[in-house]
């Protein structure tokens, strides 16, 4: 069942995600009224936050975790359609229901807000509604390139693209230590892989021990990941190394 969280800070401005969520640009006021529409949940790995089609009466952040987006036909059949880092945005102001089933993939932490306060703030707070277009602009520009992974790259670049994605956003969230090298928790199954990029199982494992073989990754157990050079992984991945930071 989903939980009041207890998170480790005590206030906004301890918080992770702090300078990347939808409250980045606001100043200590517009925290203070933030802090009056907030909570915190939290779910357990592979429990479900919400079917689509639930109604939504919040909107929230995630402040640690990962999730998937899924999408489902009228035939039965799902497709995994996104992931949830730390730092998204989950909801959408002045839409009611959800667009997506979201399902925890590890522990998860989100903070909250109640929804019809939250959208009284875009109107009166610009400094949300700035942050609120840049992230929408920024996973617009993300859907952009998903389009080219899944239909031009190989299989190996697909793989590489997905980890330089969860490498480069905890570096961002400052979640991994400075330097060249990188590590990380890979937050989905090699089945949730396979899924998310369209390649079969065997594909999606054959390909992480040949990164692993070449070097280009470092494997402890099967989730525990590290990239001793970055730009040889932005390499693989078909991109340039001094493209910046998908965000």
């Amino acid at each position: 069942m989903q939980q009041v969280a207890s998170p480790a800070f005590k206030s906004c401005s301890d918080c992770p995600i702090r300078h990347r969520a939808v409250c980045a640009k606001c100043d200590s006021d517009e925290l203070e009224l933030l802090e009056d529409i907030k909570y915190y949940r939290s779910f357990s790995a592979g429990q479900t936050v919400m079917w689509a089609g639930d109604h939504m009466d919040f909107v929230a952040s995630v402040v640690s975790g990962v999730a998937t987006l899924t999408q489902t036909m009228e035939d039965g059949r799902t497709q995994m359609v996104g992931l949830l880092l730390p730092s998204d945005f989950v909801g959408r102001p002045g839409r009611g229901e959800a667009a997506y089933t979201v399902t925890a993939t590890s522990d998860l932490v989100m903070c909250c807000f109640r929804r019809k306060p939250f959208e009284q703030m875009i109107g009166t707070t610009p400094h949300i509604a700035h942050r609120l277009l840049e992230m929408t602009l920024d996973e617009l520009d993300a859907a952009r390139e998903w389009m080219l992974v899944l239909g031009r790259k190989t299989a190996r670049e697909k793989i590489a693209s997905l980890l330089s994605i969860i490498a480069r956003r905890d570096a961002l969230l400052g979640l991994a230590p400075p330097g060249k090298e990188l590590q990380f928790e890979l937050p989905l199954t090699r089945e949730a892989m396979a899924d998310y990029l369209g390649l079969t199982l065997e594909t999606v494992s054959r390909q992480m021990s040949a990164l692993k073989r070449d070097g280009v990754i470092i494997l402890a157990g099967k989730r525990v990941v590290t990239v001793p050079d970055m730009d040889r992984l932005m390499t693989e991945a078909g991109d340039d190394s001094d493209g910046g930071y998908l965000v």
